[in-house]
């Protein structure tokens, strides 16, 4: 036994105590035992255990929380799993926050126990592989992990699902926020129902209430039928409101109301209809700023802040950078139905000194350029600073002997450029659900110029309608 992971459980109650030390050491671990908060303080002073399983509700001078929050000050990569009787969302989300793997609300099954002590003791081993985790979340949606916040923010997405309050996910434009909502989904009690997704500022700001309320028959022109809005047919499920800075200020005011009371009207309607939905708000703005600025009513930032979790940019987690490359081009190459393109030093490396603005969304079209493209020099020189990209495409001219004379490397050019220029306008138009008039603001160009362009690039809408 000389091998086996390391357990202290911490409890007050001697039956537990001797329960879980039983039930533990039949399946082979190495185990420890405190009665207090005090008492696992100076345990650990003279061995730190593989894992802690801690009581969350200890009578005395520390409880639960209070010795989690000594341990994590203490030993910041110390794996604690916290114990109750009773499941209180407040403790559970305090607990999240201040640093436990995973909470159990007693009585728990022997699996569920053996689950989470496995998950922590093999969380251990994957900090340093290399080659990270990539998770199907279904839908063609998948959560790439290989850094250490990205594991640490997946932990707090599986943890917070269990826990049915609202989650404000923050973060950069591309940074993947979608990607957390549907994790938290997936892992929810509420996986089986339905997750929708309203981007608020890709809806018009008249027409984004009746999206997420619905609407009776004469309730405005051109509504001769009754029509139910998000929340109804999301009931029972899961609803991601992205850009929620952008939702105008009346419309957060009645928002807050079915926060609230989980309650609201359809417009038209006087009657008040119930719903059950959890509620997930995603946003890249500065918070502080846009409350001080009205943009975001100050009361529903805390209603929807049940708990934060924040997404940090591309930049800050360049380690993953070589994964995401290849799990982007294993996935570009199979929806074009072509080979993957070879990922060598030289390009991994240009990424990696690139700054990424437009975070995993930028890395992915980039992907996508090179393997549309199949020039690896090509792909690099477009990540150089701006006033190394000519010297970058004259030099690679050049080196080719007598390659690509002055008319090639124009048309070369002319063609990355409307490769560019016909992806920004599809992005424009999917996130304004091809309306053309506010894709073209968007793109500060005139109507007429975007209709020319959508003829132009024969740009088509992914669903088939418009």
């Amino acid at each position: 036994m000389g091998n086996s992971p390391r357990i202290l459980v911490v409890d007050d109650e001697p039956s537990m105590l001797r329960y879980l030390q039983t039930l533990l050491e039949v399946e082979s671990y190495n185990v420890d035992t405190a009665v207090s908060g005090e008492q696992a303080l100076i345990h650990l002073q003279q061995s730190l255990p593989d894992v802690v399983l801690l009581d969350v509700l200890m009578p005395g001078g520390m409880d639960g929380l209070e010795t989690l929050e000594q341990m994590r000050e203490r030993y910041p990569q110390l794996k604690v799993i916290m114990l109750s009787c009773v499941s209180d969302t407040r403790k559970v989300v305090q607990a999240i926050r201040l640093g436990a793997q995973d909470y159990l609300t007693k009585p728990f099954q022997k699996n569920d126990l053996e689950a989470v002590i496995q998950q922590c003791i093999g969380g251990a081993a994957t900090v340093a592989a290399p080659q990270g985790e990539i998770e199907d979340l279904g839908d063609d949606v998948f959560f790439v992990c290989g850094s250490a916040s990205m594991r640490k923010i997946r932990s707090q997405a599986k943890l917070v699902a269990n826990v049915d309050i609202p989650v404000l996910i923050l973060g950069d434009s591309g940074v993947g926020k979608e990607v957390i909502a549907k994790m938290i989904h997936k892992y929810s009690p509420r996986s089986h129902r339905t997750f929708l997704k309203v981007n608020c500022a890709a809806v018009p700001a008249d027409l984004l209430e009746s999206e997420l309320f619905g609407y009776e028959p004469g309730a405005f022109t051109g509504a001769t039928h009754a029509k139910p809005g998000k929340f109804e047919l999301c009931n029972k499920g899961t609803i991601m409101l992205d850009e929620i800075g952008e939702m105008p200020p009346s419309l957060q005011a009645k928002l807050l109301h079915v926060l609230q009371d989980q309650q609201f009207s359809r417009l038209g309607s006087r009657t008040v209809q119930k719903v059950d939905v959890r509620v997930l708000a995603a946003t890249n703005i500065n918070i502080q700023e846009a409350i001080a600025t009205r943009k975001l009513r100050e009361d529903l930032y805390y209603r929807l802040n049940g708990f934060s979790i924040n997404l940090p940019p591309l930049r800050e987690r360049k380690e993953e950078i070589p994964l995401l490359l290849k799990h982007f081009m294993s996935q570009v190459a199979e929806r074009y139905a072509r080979p993957p393109l070879p990922l060598t030093p030289s390009l991994i490396q240009a990424c990696e000194r690139y700054h990424w603005p437009g975070n995993l969304r930028e890395l992915s079209n980039f992907v996508k350029r090179y393997l549309v493209l199949g020039d690896e020099e090509m792909a690099i020189a477009e990540l150089a600073p701006q006033g190394e990209r000519g010297m970058t495409a004259a030099s690679g001219a050049g080196a080719g002997g007598g390659g690509v004379g002055d008319d090639g490397l124009k048309s070369l050019v002319r063609s990355v450029k409307d490769e560019a220029e016909a992806e920004a306008i599809s992005r424009a138009l999917t996130e304004t659900n091809w309306n053309r008039k506010k894709a073209a603001l968007l793109l500060k160009i005139s109507y007429k110029a975007l209709l020319y362009k959508i003829r132009q690039y024969d740009i088509q809408p992914s669903g088939g309608a418009h």
